[in-house]
């Protein structure tokens, strides 16, 4: 594509997006809405071609809307920094991995090194990745220093806002979701949130930087012990005879005090498995205490794969039959409903536990990009005969795409994680 013409150049001026995935592409093309000329930054070849050609891999983001936004001419995808100059806003939404349990910044670091040389005086650079608490000031900010020659605060003004996508969600969506704001200086915060008032409904401006970036970790935090809670539950539940899925629905009536969750077969994403881990680290790092709530969360939600292998193979031997050699259908891969987003995704996991017992496994998985599909996973399409010939249907993902009628019809053993299916044959988690 190329460059930006002048007389396509916005009022509102132009916006630099550093990563286009679930975060950065919804941000990108809201931008483009309320009128900014924007710059979508991607490392990933294959995302920019797919970006240029309006073809859409995020479920929030229809083709349709990516065409109309490259279109307008006030939308270029790149995977480079060479047109960025002159920017007035940018906002860093790169991934924030684990390596080895560890907090891995470094697409944070390289964001700011290839940024640094293009920053203006009067400019504002914002991170969104999910980090903690000290990211902003601590690193992202030296780093664009240096390579810039200017101050934050000074000459330049840095802010830190945390995400809230929430990927398949048609309710709760950027424009209408609370947007919380803070930068490292009163200046910096009042450039942040004037920004931010001009995408969202409404703003949250906080103290400090680090408090913003302590209130996502909480957020995550808060969701990753209460899906632990539940599925510890359910694992007692299952053994003392109990139906956890009703207990659940009978406690969801009291007004107060409660908030549903519901268990299954771990947690998976960008942010459950991922977030609370950056926050136990800060904490030990700094303090030297051990964040206990978040260690046993892991701890049970990340053997979840594993119960869930281990009642498969219980239900198969109630029927006579070993896991080794069983045909087994999977249903979903991807870590959320109605999305396609197998990063972390239990699903895998239990794909390969059955793998390691000696299933034969086959999965549907209508969401997901069947390049981010593991080797050796085969993808078929959810029909009678292929529900006939499993030995046993495992319910990872609900999509609602699946007919699960005509699983409760076809399927001779179903194993059902999510509370989707019903009948005689029908194992819950």
């Amino acid at each position: 594509m190329s460059e930006l013409s002048p007389e396509n150049r916005s009022a509102l001026g132009r916006v630099v997006v550093v990563g286009q995935g679930y975060v950065g592409l919804p941000l990108a093309m809201r931008a483009v809405d309320v009128g900014y000329d924007v710059i979508g930054v991607d490392r990933d070849d294959r995302r920019v071609k797919q970006l240029e050609g309006a073809d859409s891999y995020v479920e929030d983001i229809p083709s349709g809307q990516l065409a109309a936004a490259l279109d307008s001419g006030r939308y270029r995808p790149c995977g480079d920094y060479s047109a960025i100059a002159d920017f007035d806003v940018c906002i860093i939404a790169v991934p924030t991995p684990l390596s080895d349990g560890v907090p891995d910044l470094g697409h944070i670091a390289d964001a700011a090194r290839s940024l640094a040389p293009y920053l203006a005086r009067g400019c504002t650079v914002i991170l969104e990745s999910t980090t903690y608490p000290g990211t902003t000031e601590e690193l992202l900010g030296p780093l664009l220093e240096a390579g810039s020659g200017l101050r934050a605060g000074e000459d330049f003004f840095l802010g830190y806002s945390p995400e809230r996508i929430d990927p398949g969600n048609s309710h709760w969506r950027l424009e209408n979701t609370p947007k919380v704001v803070a930068g490292v200086d009163a200046r910096s915060l009042a450039r942040v949130q004037d920004f931010y008032a001009s995408m969202v409904q409404r703003t949250v401006a906080v103290s400090s930087v680090k408090t913003a970036e302590l209130t996502k970790l909480l957020e995550n935090t808060y969701r990753h012990v209460n899906v632990a809670l539940v599925n510890e539950l359910a694992m007692f539940a299952a053994d003392l005879g109990t139906d956890i899925w009703e207990a659940i629905d009978a406690a969801a009536t009291k007004p107060f005090g409660y908030q549903r969750f519901t268990p299954g077969p771990g947690v998976g994403g960008h942010c459950l498995p991922i977030d609370p881990s950056y926050l136990s680290w800060q904490v030990k790092r700094r303090l030297g205490y051990n964040f206990r709530f978040v260690d046993l969360a892991n701890d049970i939600n990340d053997h979840m794969p594993d119960y869930v292998v281990s009642r498969v193979s219980r239900g198969l031997n109630k029927r006579r039959k070993p896991v080794n050699g069983s045909h087994i259908l999977l249903l979903g891969l991807a870590y959320k409903q109605n999305v396609g987003d197998v990063r972390e995704s239990p699903a895998i996991q239990v794909a390969r536990g059955l793998r390691r017992n000696g299933a034969e496994i086959v999965a549907s998985e209508p969401f997901a990009d069947p390049f981010h599909i593991p080797s050796g996973l085969s993808l078929v399409e959810l029909t009678e005969q292929e529900l006939s010939r499993a030995d046993a249907v495992v319910i990872l993902t609900d999509h609602d795409a699946f007919d699960y009628d005509l699983v409760q019809r076809s399927a001779s053993y179903v194993f059902d994680t999510r509370h989707r299916c019903h009948g005689d044959q029908v194992e819950h988690l």
